[in-house]
């Protein structure tokens, strides 16, 4: 005779061996910030301007300097830039004319954990 898993065990009950990403499903406020943040990085211009900035390590990036690498306009950059910070994924600290940008790292170590499945 053949068992059934109740739907709400399989959610909450890690099982060893299998693909569990966690041992319970999301809160609405987890569930918010991630998508947030996901959302954020769907797009691949602000990929591109998120990859510059996270090769600066924790230094911080001037706006101003991703216009000639990413051969984009300012208005679309800056578009962008504000995008990355709502997420929570940018700092913007503005200095003088320029707006400058660092990583959050502790949303990428975030990111990383959810989308660790084990």
């Amino acid at each position: 005779m053949a068992t059934t898993t109740n739907q709400s065990e399989r959610l909450t009950t890690p099982t060893t061996g299998c693909c569990s990403q966690h041992g319970s499903p999301l809160d609405i406020e987890t569930a918010d910030r991630m998508a947030t943040k996901l959302k954020a990085l769907s797009d691949p211009t602000r990929l591109r301007v998120l990859s510059h900035v996270a090769a600066q390590g924790c230094d911080s990036v001037c706006a101003c300097d991703l216009l000639d690498v990413l051969d984009i306009s300012q208005p679309t950059i800056s578009h962008h830039l504000k995008k990355l910070v709502e997420a929570g994924l940018l700092t913007r600290e503005q200095r003088g004319k320029w707006a400058h940008y660092t990583i959050i790292q502790e949303a990428f170590d975030e990111l990383r954990d959810f989308l660790n499945i084990r």
